[in-house]
């Protein structure tokens, strides 16, 4: 099972790359990451270069089933986020 990459170790390994005191580096991952969740809370995609593209998309309702007990659902309209990765970060995950 792969390991799950936390925001301390981003934070950490810009306060080793960078040379950013832990509190700055912790910042500025911070800041990052929420202004990339206003983006999305307004709808807007958020593109970064040579890694891929977050969008905000709007589902209709529908009706669903739920695959256990066949039983119909109703499923709300709601917003969804959604990543497509960059021709260049595919080709690095599948070498």
């Amino acid at each position: 099972m792969a390991n799950t990459l936390t925001r301390s170790e981003i934070a950490q390994a810009v306060h080793l790359e960078i040379g950013l005191s832990r509190n700055e580096s912790s910042k500025l991952v911070e800041d990052v990451l929420e202004k990339m969740t206003e983006c999305f809370v307004k709808g807007e995609n958020v593109k970064l270069s040579s890694f891929g593209t977050f969008s905000v998309r709007s589902k209709k309702e529908r009706i669903g089933r739920n695959p256990k007990t066949g039983i119909e659902a109703r499923i709300s309209p709601r917003r969804v986020l959604s990543f497509h990765p960059s021709i260049s970060l595919r080709k690095r995950v599948n070498k």
